[in-house]
């Protein structure tokens, strides 16, 4: 009988965050696949825990994948964890999970701490609906194509970046976007946790000179929505009479134009019974 993958969500910062269920299934499995090992090492000792580990990150990734797949096939529990928040986003375990769902094993979620979640909750931002994109490319061609591609996205966008490239980043998103709403959130559930509310163009200008520490979230403003052109009382009259032409009763189309165009019913009624 085969074993199963555990997708372990690990804390963010704050070692007091991680679930008494992810460390009991920890406890129980039979090898842990770690990002970094010297990272999960830290973790396992805060909580008295001993499991052999398997390094499983970027460039190991494919070799690797195959290796704890053949483990959990033959019977044994993997507990996967990345070094920080839900392993599988934006992050290489996704194509450890896509592997053995390929195969027909055995895959289960032990929720923890996400970045980018807890970012978008502190930040103040609008948050109904929101598109995550991760890392940029490191590429500066191929990033700032992606950032174009983004121009007209009106929902709130979510990106992770490093320290040492943010400066290049923030110039960029200004260069595309223009001068949009942002919150860099940074540290999140440690000492130094802070949330920056500023504008894309401020923002450009003052991390080209200052540095920044820590792991960075960016909340960044969605496109205004293009609002439609208000129609007069002459055009949303006119409108009504295409929907009479077309079939519709005189009252009916002044309902109809009346919704379109935000105008009342009788008004444009009363224009129709005065042809």
């Amino acid at each position: 009988m085969s074993g199963t993958l555990f997708v372990v969500g690990t804390p963010i910062g704050n070692l007091g965050d991680f679930s008494p269920r992810a460390v009991e299934t920890l406890e129980k499995c039979d090898f842990i696949a770690a990002e970094d090992t010297r990272v999960t090492l830290k973790l396992l000792n805060r909580f008295e825990i001993k499991k052999p580990m398997i390094s499983y990150f970027e460039h190991n990734r494919f070799e690797r994948g195959s290796v704890i797949a053949d483990r959990i096939a033959a019977g044994e529990n993997c507990a996967l964890v990345t070094d920080a928040g839900m392993p599988a986003i934006s992050d290489p375990g996704e194509d450890l999970v896509k592997l053995c769902r390929e195969r027909g094993l055995s895959v289960e979620a032990v929720p923890g701490p996400c970045a980018f979640a807890t970012a978008l909750a502190v930040s103040g931002m609008p948050s109904k609906r929101f598109t995550f994109e991760g890392f940029l490319p490191v590429d500066k061609q191929s990033r700032r194509a992606h950032i174009e591609s983004l121009e007209g996205e009106t929902r709130t966008m979510i990106f992770y970046e490093a320290p040492h490239k943010l400066a290049s980043t923030l110039a960029d998103l200004a260069a595309r976007l223009g001068d949009r709403e942002i919150a860099i959130v940074r540290e999140l559930t440690k000492i130094h946790e802070q949330v920056i509310k500023t504008t894309l163009a401020a923002a450009a200008e003052k991390y080209s000179r200052e540095d920044i520490k820590g792991e960075i979230v960016l909340i960044v403003g969605g496109a205004p929505c293009a609002q439609k052109e208000k129609m007069t009382a002459q055009q949303a009259a006119e409108y009504a009479r295409e929907l009479i032409k077309a079939g519709e009763s005189k009252t009916e189309a002044a309902k109809i134009a009346a919704k379109e165009s935000g105008l009342k019913k009788g008004d444009i009624y009363k224009l129709l019974i005065e042809e």
